[in-house]
């Protein structure tokens, strides 16, 4: 049975659609399923934004056909581990956790590169295209981790 995956970020089409891309090219698809979510309800259906897409296409990943849906309590049934990006999504999804075994599936993202600093992924929205270049480069170190420990 395959090993599932969930990365969650606020809105679903920066942070998280990014860290899905980049896990899932450094795993075996049949092994490992990788999927996104977000703990808003701002972009659901919509694509990534443009600026992750050119991010992730300039390292021969392909995400514009992912579209953003919200993070629901059933995808601690769903996922073996739960990737957020912040600490603010840590709270919204443990919030919505109904068992001590839900929010054990929750980590920050970042963690697995700075074991127990519970570092932020920053949301890169708002800033121009170094931010997201920035993300790209974290969540890329990060996913090589979790690839190596999946």
């Amino acid at each position: 049975m395959a090993t599932k995956v969930l990365m969650v970020c606020l809105g679903n089409i920066c942070r998280s659609p990014l860290a899905e891309g980049i896990l899932r090219s450094k795993v075996n698809t049949d092994e490992v399923i990788v999927e996104s979510a977000g703990t808003s309800n701002y972009h659901i259906g919509d694509a990534p934004d443009q600026r992750s897409i050119d991010i992730a296409k300039q390292n021969n990943i392909d995400i514009s056909y992912l579209k953003g849906r919200q993070f629901i309590p059933s995808d601690f049934d769903e996922f073996d581990y739960i990737y957020v990006m912040d600490n603010h999504n840590y709270t919204d999804v443990t919030n919505q956790a109904r068992k001590f075994e839900d929010r054990d599936k929750v980590r920050l993202i970042l963690n697995e590169v700075f074991p127990g600093e519970n570092v932020d992924v920053p949301d890169p929205y708002y800033g121009g295209p170094q931010g997201f270049i920035n993300v790209f480069d974290m969540l890329n170190e990060a996913c090589e981790a979790i690839a190596k420990k999946l």
